[in-house]
Formats: structure tokens, sequence, C-alpha cells
């Protein structure tokens, strides 16, 4: 089997245009070559992975190049003396470094001294290199590479001249990404290397590292579903759905989402980071001028620029601002979950029933995603919450849970729905001649199911009090097409007459009988009806079923 060298080895920069996101650094180091203007002491410092060792080797040999043709073919090697600082860091290492700086190289005109993670040194190994550094022979020059400039003291820092290599941005990572996958002959997706380059966080060894891993794992071709797999990391898919759910207010769906997110292993705090970072790119891909701010891929930015047409100003710098606040608060929260669910839920609130003013911390109450559902109403049982969107069909009446949007706020008086509304109203209630319109027989049972269908559509929109109404008696069907229904008192048959056109209307529509008339009787008896005490709710419940007694009589149980 052939040796397998990893890619951060093969595809090592041999020369200073293959070094990655650091131009400014490779071109100061060309043209001091050039111009003969190169310090004694360089202090590379720097991010892990970012080419600050790649750079002092292509230096070492750069150094030596001029008057040579071919710089393979020469012993540079010889005058190239590289020192690992964590392992060597006593006094007596930099001793024997400072003696053999004095003697001459025998190929080429300097002897380079590379000096890695130099800020292990001890403190009197750094004592003992001052005055070497400062005053050099004039064949040495030393290149010092550290990711923890912060822990050189000021003296060896005020004797080098400093280059900081930045973190390579993630277009750099993913254009090398490329370039390696053309040579290794891989086809990979767009957005999969750009997901590499992300979470390389800015090491290019890294993102090698990651690059060889997932190449294991998926082959030849590299996709994103393939990546985000292979890595666990949250695709930015998941913060597209995610905020569509909180757009619509659908809470429900959202605390669903989150716990399925929880459920492959994901923790709340990375994913409440993550949905921060993406409110804030919706709102830099709300302006063209900021949209090169947005550091994905090609399809990731199309998706950008839709969702943020949906997503207003006002909604995303709120649930940045709540985002962050759960940021906050979450190590020294006890319980962590409860508070992401609560700054979900705040966040998918923000945008309710419009620009009423709302407190800081509002959450949309519970009852507006529960609804009646007829099957519960015939069997007096608990509310049973269905799926969205009403269907409403002759046999079979099916409901769902009301979308919000269809919520309806109080409207004034003087609207002009509210006044189209009347004339509607007056125009059922003074019409008398039916001679026209048609008269089809129905059944009672006919009759009941329609009646249900109209209490659900009430609660659909909104008109629960008047629903409660409609739903306190079962509908009698009398001669000539009257209907018969008793209401229990005076206030709920005065509020039943005025909302009596609008069902009388939806009645002759559906059961296409014109004919109908409505008789609402006072009825005071049926309050009797109601059970307040445990003895009359347990009374009711034994009319139902008889073997309640029974049980309560075995076990000697109390009311």
């Amino acid at each position: 089997m052939e040796h397998f060298i990893v890619s951060a080895r093969k595809y090592r920069p041999q020369v200073f245009e293959d070094v990655v996101g650091q131009q400014a650094i490779t071109n100061t180091l060309e043209n001091a070559i050039k111009n003969n203007h190169l310090a004694q002491a360089l202090l590379f410092t720097g991010p892990r992975g970012v080419g600050k060792t790649s750079c002092a080797r292509i230096l070492a040999k750069k150094i030596n190049q001029q008057g040579f043709k071919n710089l393979d073919e020469e012993d540079f090697a010889f005058n190239i003396f590289e020192l690992d600082a964590a392992s060597n860091n006593s006094v007596d290492d930099i001793r024997s470094l400072t003696d053999q700086v004095r003697i001459p190289p025998q190929t080429g005109k300097y002897k380079v001294y590379i000096i890695d993670e130099v800020h292990m040194l001890s403190q009197s190994a750094f004592n003992a290199f001052l005055k070497t550094l400062e005053e050099p022979p004039a064949h040495a020059i030393f290149i010092l590479a550290t990711t923890e400039k912060h822990k050189i003291i000021p003296t060896i820092l005020s004797r080098c001249q400093i280059f900081d290599f930045k973190r390579i941005g993630v277009l750099d990572a993913k254009n090398y990404l490329k370039v390696i996958c053309e040579k290794e002959k891989i086809t990979a997706e767009d957005d999969a290397l750009h997901i590499i380059a992300q979470k390389a966080d800015g090491a290019m060894r890294d993102a090698l590292s990651i690059f060889d891993r997932v190449v294991s794992f998926s082959g030849k071709n590299l996709t994103r579903e393939a990546v985000t797999e292979n890595l666990n990391v949250l695709d930015y898919e998941t913060y597209f759905s995610m905020t569509e759910l909180l757009l619509e207010n659908k809470i429900p769906e959202v605390l669903n989402s989150f716990n399925t997110i929880l459920g492959k292993g994901f923790e709340g705090h990375h994913f409440i980071n993550g949905l921060a970072s993406h409110f804030r790119d919706l709102l830099v891909a709300k302006d063209k001028q900021t949209i090169s701010l947005l550091e994905v891929g090609d399809n990731a930015k199309k998706k950008y620029l839709q969702q943020a047409i949906k997503a207003s100003i006002p909604f995303l710098l709120k649930a940045i601002e709540k985002a962050n606040d759960c940021d906050l608060k979450y190590r020294a929260s006890k319980n962590q979950r409860l508070l992401t669910e609560l700054t979900l839920m705040q966040i998918a609130s923000i945008n309710f029933d419009g620009e009423k003013k709302k407190t800081a911390n509002y959450i949309i109450p519970a009852t507006f995603f529960q609804v009646l559902s007829p099957k519960k109403i015939n069997k007096q049982k608990v509310l049973e919450i269905t799926e969205p969107k009403a269907i409403l069909e002759d046999s079979k009446p099916k409901i769902e849970i009301p979308v919000l949007k269809n919520i309806k706020r109080r409207t004034s008086s003087l609207s002009l729905k509210n006044v189209h509304d009347k004339k509607i109203e007056k125009k059922i209630s003074t019409e008398e001649n039916f001679d026209s319109h048609p008269k089809d027989t129905f059944t009672e049972l006919k009759l009941q199911e329609i009646w249900k269908e109209y209490v659900t559509i009430l609660n659909e929109k909104g008109e629960r009090s008047i629903a409660s109404i409609v739903a306190t008696d079962i509908p009698k069907l009398k001669e000539n097409y009257t209907i018969a229904f008793s209401v229990p008192n005076k206030l709920m048959q005065e509020q039943l007459k005025k909302s009596k056109p609008k069902l009388l209307k939806f009645l002759r529509e559906k059961l296409n009988n014109y004919g109908i008339k409505i008789n609402i009787i006072l009825n005071e008896t049926i309050e009797k009806k109601f059970a307040y005490t445990p003895q009359e709710k347990f009374n009711k419940l034994k009319e139902k079923n008889p073997l309640l007694d029974k049980l309560r009589i075995t076990f000697e149980l109390d009311m």
C-alpha cells in the first residue's frame, strides 16, 4: 500500500506565491531581499496554521538564492538551522546556539536560524540570547516564530522586526481547497468547501486536515450534506428553516425544531450564537453595499437575499439583542435549555399582531395555538391541537390549527368592513320573499354537522365568545325548516340575536335552503345542567358510565 502523505505536508508552500492569505507579508519580504534591506532578527507572530514556519523556511532559502538558477540543486539546507524552543528552552541550549553562530557558512552568504515557539524559552534563556540577538555576526539572521507574542519579554521584541500574520479568510481558504481538489481530481460542491473553510477558523493547516478527513469519509465526491454530517456542524439550512418559523410566529414548531437540534448533540449555546450570526448576516444582506461582507457561497448568498426581504430591520435588531442577551446569561443559568427556549419564544413573538405595543419580553399566549375540535365538543373532552389551515368539506369536517395571521384584531365600528357587514345583516334580516330561492330538504343530523362546522370557523377567526354561545345547545329541526335553539340566559340571547344574520346566511348557503329560520328560546333551566360541586360532577360522569359508581364502592373511595 502506498504511503499516504497528509495534505498539510504534501501542499506545504515552497515559494512565496503559494502562501495563502498573507500577500502583504510575502511582498514585504521579497522586496526586502531584492533591495538588501533585511533585518538581522525577524519575529513572525500570529495564530496557528497561517504560514509562519512556511514563510520562515522559504525566506531562509530565498536569502541565499541570489546567483543560482536552480535552488534545489544547491546545499542551502546546511545553512538553515531549526530549533524547537518548546523542547530546547534552557540556558545551555541557547549558549550552544550562540557558539554555532560565530562560524560562517560554507555555502551561500547567510546562516539562518529559525526558532519556533520562541515564547517557550525560559527567562534565563531569553536573557542569554539578548546580546547575540542585538549584535549578531553579519552572516547570521534569526527568524523567531510564535503564536503568543505577549509572552515574549519586551527587550526581545524591541530587537526584532515584527510581522503579524493574520487569520486566513474563508474565501481564500476555499479557493485554495478548490485548487487542491483539481490536483487530486476530487469533485466538491462550493458550499461543502465553504463549510470546511469556516470550520478551520482561519487556519489553513486545520482546513487541510479537515479536508483529508472528509475525503476519507465521502470519497472523491464532496457534498454539503456529507461535510455537515461528518463534521457534526449546524448547517445554515437549519438557521434558514428556524428563522422562517420565527417570522411566522409558529412557537410550537420552533420548540420542536430546537428539540431536534439538541437531540443531535448540539449545545443550546452554540445554536443561539449561530442564530445571532444568522440574523447579522440577514441584516448585512439588506443593503447592496454590505452584501460583500457575507462570507458565504453563491447558493447561500441567494437564500440570504431572499430571506432578508421577509425579515424587517426592527425584527432583526430586536432578535439580535435577545440572542446576545441569552448568550451573556447562558453560562450563569441553572436551566440553560429553558433560557434558550424562552428566548426563541420571545423572538417568535416580536412581529406578532403588527405594530401593536407589547412588553419587552412578550410571548404569544398558548391559547392562540389551540382550537376546539368537533369530536371533542361532542364528547366534552379536552382541547385538541390539529394541523394548520382549515379544510372544510360537506361530508367530514376537519380542523387544523389556525394560522396566526388569520386571527383578527377588533375592528372599529366606523371601519368600511364593519359598515359593509351591517348592510349584509340588514339585507338578510329584511329579506322575506324566498319563493325564487332553493329549498332543499335536509335532516336534523346534517343540520347539527353544519352547526358544529360554524362553531369551528368562529374559533378559527378568534370569535370565541360567540362560538361558546353557539355551542351551548344542540339545534332542533322543527316544521317549515324552523330551527329551535335554547340559551340559558338573556345576555346570551341578545348576543346571539346580533350574530343571527351571519349564522342564518351560513346555514342557508351550506344546506342550500333559503327557507330556514332560527328561533332563539330563553330556557333558564339549562343552567341547572352544569355541574359545579364534586358530587354533581361525579353524578354527571356516573350517568355516562354507571361502572364508575361500582368502582367507587369496590375501592371505598370518597367523592
